[in-house]
Order: C-alpha cells, then sequence, then structure tokens
C-alpha cells in the first residue's frame, strides 16, 4: 500500500485546504479579514521552520480568531441554536476538588500532561461513580507538603455525587496520570488500576466500600512514568491482563529546561519561543504487558509476547479491542510525536506489530503525529471498529477507517473534521452517540500544554472548548457550534475525559479533569427524544467476570450497531462499559447478538426499549433497570428472558 509522504502532498492539497476554510468561516462566524489572512498564508512548514521542535505536528499555521478578536480555542460561540451539554460541576457537587500538577509556569514536561477520569460502579448499585486521578508538586515529592488527593465521588442517584475519597482508601499519594478500571480478580466487583511517576497502584475492591492496594503483591507498580492502561484478557484465559504505557523517563535531580542549556534547543522551543523541553529529544520509557496468574499476582511477559516496545516510544493511551473481527482483543498504543502501535493478537500469547502494514502508525500525509488519546467505535455501522486519534495543535486530528482485515484508512479530512481542529490540542475524545439516532458522533477535549501562549499571537490559548461533531452518515461529520453558557463553551485546559451515563437516562454525559483546575460534568441535555438501550455484561466462567473484551452487535432500527467493552481509552481514563445504543423513533428493542470473551456467542430478542438491561453468559436477561428508576410495573416485557446461546471456539 502506497503511504503519502509530507513532500507529496504540495500544493493540491495546501489549495483543497484554503477551500474548506470557507465552510469554516460560515461555521464559525469568523470575519471575511480573516479569511483572507488563512487564504495567503495557509501553508504548513515543517518543524524545523519555526514548529513545535520536541513535538510533532504539520508545521505552522496562521492565527484564527472570531468575530469578536478571540482565538477560536475560546471564543466562536453562537447566540442560538441547539444545547447539547450543560455544565452540571456545581450542581453535582464536584467543584471542590482540585487537579494540581506541578507549578503554573510548566518548566518541565512531567507537569503538562495532566491524569485521566475512570467510570466505576465501585459499589455495585447500578450508577456509576466517578474516580479522578490527581497530580502532585515536587514539594510534596519531596515530603514539604501534603500531596494532592485523588478523589472517588459516590453517586448519589439525584444528580448530586458525595466524596467517598478518605473512606475509600483511594486517595493516591503519588503523582498520578492514567486510570484503567476493571474486575481483575473475577469477583464481581471492579477494581482500580492508577498509572502514576513513581510506583503504580492496583487498588483491589474489598466489596464493602473500600479498597485496598495490591500493587507490590500483584508486582505491577514498576517505576518511573508510567501513562495509560488498559485492561483485557488477551489469551482467553478468563482473567484479563494489564497493558501498561510508558512515557518519558525522567530524572527529578536533571530535568531539562529550555532556560538552563541543558537541552538541545531545537527540542525546546515553539514557533522559536522557549517552553518545556520534550517529548523528542527525552529519554522514553518502554510499555509493560502484564499476565494475570489467577492468584492475585501477575508477570511481565513484554518481551515474549512482542509489545515490550525496545525503542521506548512516549506512550500515552492504550487499549485492548478486537480490530480485525477474530474473536481475540488486539492492542493498540497512542505513541505521542512517535508511530502509533497496533499489535495484532496472534492467538498464541504472542502479538504481531502490523503498525505500518496496517496503516494506523501514521497519518494520511504518511506522518508520525502527537498522538494523545482514542475513541473507538463503529460510526459507519457496518461493523468494523474506527480509530479518533487526537494530538497536538497546528494538526489535524486523525480518524482511522477500518476498511477490514486489520487495514486502516486515515480519512479525517474527508470527514469533515480535518481543518476547524487544527488550533486546539486534543486529549480526551469519545465516538459516542450523543442524540441516539443510533450513529456515532465525535467529541474532543482540549486544552495547549504551554502556558505561553496567551502571550502570543498565535491564534490560539491554553484553556480551551471541547469539540463536537454529529455523524451525517456516509462517513461524513458536520460540525455542532458552541452556544454561549452552554457546556460546549466551557473553557479549561482539558486533559483526562470519560464518557457515560451518568445519570441513568440513556444520555451520554461527559466528565473532563483539566489541569491544574476543577473538574467539569458536562450533562447531555440534547432536546431529542429518541429511545435507547443500555447493557450491562457479567461474563461466565470462561470469560472475566465484567465481560471486558466482549463485542456486542444490536439490529435494531434498520440498522445493526456494534459496540465494545474496553477497559481503557479516551486520553488515559475509562469509560463506561455498558454499551450503549441510540434507536432513533423505534419503539422495539430489536435483537442483541453478544460475542463473549470466551467465544460464546448469545442471541437475544430485546423485550422493550429505554431500559438498561443485565445479562449475564448462558443465562440471558437477568436484570433490568427502567431508566432511572427501577421496574415497578411486573409487565412482562420487564421480567428476565431465557435466550438461545450458540457457542463457539476461537
Amino acid at each position: 500500500m502506497r503511504r503519502i509522504t509530507h513532500r507529496s502532498i504540495g500544493s493540491c492539497t495546501r489549495r483543497r485546504l484554503v477551500g474548506h476554510w470557507i465552510f469554516i468561516l460560515l461555521a464559525l462566524g469568523l470575519s471575511a479579514t480573516s479569511y483572507a489572512q488563512i487564504a495567503q498564508t495557509q501553508k504548513p512548514h515543517p518543524a524545523q521552520q519555526g514548529g513545535m521542535g520536541g513535538i510533532a505536528s504539520a508545521g505552522t499555521f496562521a492565527p484564527i480568531y472570531d468575530s469578536e478578536k478571540r482565538p477560536i480555542t475560546a471564543g466562536g460561540f453562537v447566540d442560538k441554536g441547539t444545547v447539547v451539554f450543560e455544565d452540571v460541576t456545581k450542581a453535582a457537587g464536584l467543584a471542590s476538588w482540585r487537579h494540581v500538577m506541578g507549578t503554573p509556569q510548566k518548566r518541565y514536561i512531567l507537569e503538562t500532561d495532566g491524569s485521566g477520569v475512570g467510570l466505576i460502579d465501585y459499589d455495585n448499585d447500578g450508577w456509576l461513580d466517578i474516580y479522578l486521578v490527581n497530580g502532585s508538586t515536587y514539594n510534596a515529592l519531596a515530603g514539604k507538603e501534603t500531596p494532592p488527593p485523588a478523589a472517588l465521588f459516590h453517586n448519589n442517584h439525584d444528580g448530586t455525587y458525595t466524596d467517598v475519597t478518605a473512606q475509600a482508601g483511594v486517595a493516591n499519594d503519588r503523582w498520578g496520570f492514567g486510570v484503567a478500571i476493571g474486575d481483575f480478580d473475577n469477583d464481581g466487583w471492579p477494581d482500580i488500576f492508577v498509572a502514576n511517576f513513581g510506583k503504580n497502584r492496583l487498588y483491589h475492591n474489598n466489596r464493602d466500600g473500600s479498597f485496598t492496594d495490591v500493587a507490590e503483591k500483584a508486582g505491577v507498580t514498576l517505576g518511573n512514568w508510567s501513562d495509560g492502561a488498559t485492561w483485557g484478557d488477551y489469551d482467553g484465559d478468563g482473567r484479563l491482563d494489564l497493558f501498561v504505557s510508558g512515557y518519558v523517563h525522567v530524572d527529578l535531580n536533571n530535568q531539562p529546561s529550555s532556560e538552563d542549556g541543558s537541552s538541545n534547543p531545537a527540542f525546546c522551543q515553539m514557533r522559536g519561543v522557549p517552553v518545556e523541553c520534550g517529548p523528542r529529544g527525552l529519554p522514553g520509557e518502554p510499555d509493560h504487558l502484564f499476565h494475570n496468574n489467577g492468584d492475585g499476582t501477575f508477570t511481565d511477559v513484554s518481551a515474549m509476547a512482542g509489545v515490550s516496545d525496545p525503542d521506548a516510544f512516549y506512550g500515552f493511551t492504550s487499549v485492548f479491542v478486537d480490530v480485525n473481527n477474530d474473536g481475540r482483543v488486539d492492542l493498540l498504543v497512542a505513541n505521542d510525536s512517535e508511530r502509533n502501535y497496533l499489535y495484532i493478537n496472534k492467538g498464541d500469547g504472542t502479538f504481531d506489530d502490523q503498525s505500518y502494514v496496517s496503516g494506523f502508525a501514521l497519518n494520511s500525509d504518511g506522518r508520525e503525529i502527537a498522538s494523545m488519546g482514542f475513541a473507538i467505535g463503529d460510526y459507519m455501522n457496518n461493523g468494523l471498529v474506527d480509530v479518533l486519534v487526537t494530538d497536538f495543535s497546528d494538526d489535524y486530528k486523525a480518524l482511522y477507517r477500518n476498511d477490514g482485515d486489520a487495514s486502516f484508512t486515515e480519512v479525517g479530512r474527508e470527514a469533515g473534521i480535518g481543518q476547524i481542529p487544527v488550533p486546539f490540542v486534543g486529549w480526551g475524545d469519545g465516538l459516542i452517540d450523543y442524540d441516539n439516532d443510533g450513529w456515532k458522533d465525535l467529541m474532543m477535549i482540549n486544552g495547549h500544554v504551554y502556558p505561553q501562549v496567551d502571550k502570543h499571537d498565535w491564534g490560539t490559548t491554553y484553556a480551551q472548548r471541547p469539540l463536537l461533531f454529529r455523524n451525517l452518515h456516509h462517513g461524513k461529520f458536520g460540525y455542532v457550534p458552541a452556544v454561549k453558557g452552554s457546556g460546549l463553551a466551557v473553557v479549561t485546559a482539558g486533559r483526562g475525559a470519560a464518557f457515560g451515563d451518568l445519570f441513568n437516562n440513556g444520555k451520554i454525559d461527559v466528565v473532563i479533569n483539566p489541569v491544574d483546575g476543577p473538574p467539569v460534568l458536562l450533562k447531555n441535555v440534547n432536546p431529542d427524544h429518541h429511545q435507547w438501550i443500555e447493557f450491562k455484561l457479567v461474563g461466565g466462567q470462561k470469560s472475566p467476570r465484567d465481560a471486558i473484551g466482549a463485542t456486542v452487535y444490536l439490529s435494531a432500527n434498520g440498522m445493526r450497531q456494534r459496540e465494545d467493552v474496553m477497559g481503557g481509552g479516551s486520553y488515559i481514563s475509562s469509560n463506561d462499559q455498558r454499551p450503549h445504543f441510540g434507536l432513533g423513533d423505534a419503539t422495539s428493542g430489536g435483537t442483541v447478538e453478544i460475542h463473549w470473551p470466551s467465544g460464546a456467542r448469545e442471541t437475544i430478542r430485546v423485550p422493550a426499549v429505554d431500559r438498561i438491561f443485565t445479562i449475564t453468559e448462558g443465562r440471558g436477561i437477568t436484570d433490568v433497570l427502567c431508566a432511572p428508576h427501577p421496574c415497578t410495573t411486573g409487565s412482562s416485557a420487564e421480567k428476565p428472558r431465557k435466550s438461545k446461546t450458540i457457542r463457539t471456539t476461537r
């Protein structure tokens, strides 16, 4: 397969990009003067000519402002339009917690990347709770001050949350980054893995509202900088294994700075301005795959499995998911300013690195990008999982369309998401059906890494607003304007984000964990009245208990949708693990087909819409929740139904 190089795109691509700015102007309300500036100067340059230095990008783009002369990353709002999300952070009781990471000046890379969010029903009451990872400070690492705590917020079922961190014992007094939720011991209660700078945590759920850190006994503490993590049963033994990405190797006593000449200036600048150094030019950390031994311990099998990352790329988000539909979870790794990894599961305990041959390693220009977050889902409704990869500003966000047989084509520009996100630095992202029409939409959470951008006329800002694109079907997306005062107009230094149905009302909400600030809870208030269905899956004896790795197909409303149960995603975060399906105006729940991690397949007629059904492997529907309330009608539609099970082998 021919790969297009950066040099080969030339003036043809540039002309195409300039043409697309007409649409952007109309969508964002930019002035005619802004368009004239873009048309004259929209010529990307290599990083060596004033670009990003230590971070991969397409080059330097012209500033973009709205009609009020605000950078588009913190402006471009409209007075009227559909309000999709509402900021309910204060009303929910989350605003008192604050993320802290290093110093406000962000002189070093350790301070910039932020932390993740985990959605977890830790007490098994049927409602999602929120775990927010925190960073730390240099004084805290030196024992001079109390470390800022992580937070576990319990869902009170009424739209509010209570901080139960102390009772739960999950404060993680370390410099935290990623979080992955999974039931590693198959006891029916979700556990929490936290990736840290320093030793990692593995919080085992004690089933009484508290957790115990068992990382030392489990053998997964590692050291230095672990970043993202994902759970998945890669060898089919019914137990969740753990993959942990490594980012930069940091020596606290010898951190390179643009101010002291300790590092190559080429890796410590943006557009010629000194900024924090890296990641390029800094030593990396390798990745690790831990095999679950079934006795509370794990064995590092990275080299044996072929996923050890011997070149020590700068790893961010990682996800186990079946990309070639062979019933085995494969492994995707987002690498910052290096090629992305796609490891195909060979079924014998090893993986085949198909990053290049699959088309997933690079973007459509044949370039490495500063990959950060993964949004994974079937946006074409063709039974294949696609991947949105967020990256740095002055670059295109990459949308990898799955063409089958583990082959991807990067189609971000063709899909309509190429130009608008260019000034934004993307982190958390989701392929979510926000309007429940049966088609997955795109959302990106944004925020810059360099506070210095606020002092320069670059058309970007440190704090940035989210971006939402509606699925127009046929592989195209349309920009959803940010209405003033709505959730899409919230400006924050976004990092980790998790997507899920926090109010059990069938609408997908978003929790954002910004760097150096309070969290943001965006409640989905889209005015549609479409139907929906969600499933909580419980694996049998040969599957992980929480069914991570399962693939679910729903045939309803004249379409066939796909959802996968994953133990990681977005940007170093963990989303709602309940497969969610929008049904449009359908009144029938259709038929659900579940491909369990064990290899068994189960087909069930769904008896009603607007329900959260619990399905237990081999037993069919075993429980049901009617929207936010228990089912009390006693009708046959609410009763668990025995299902037909088709067992297969891998």
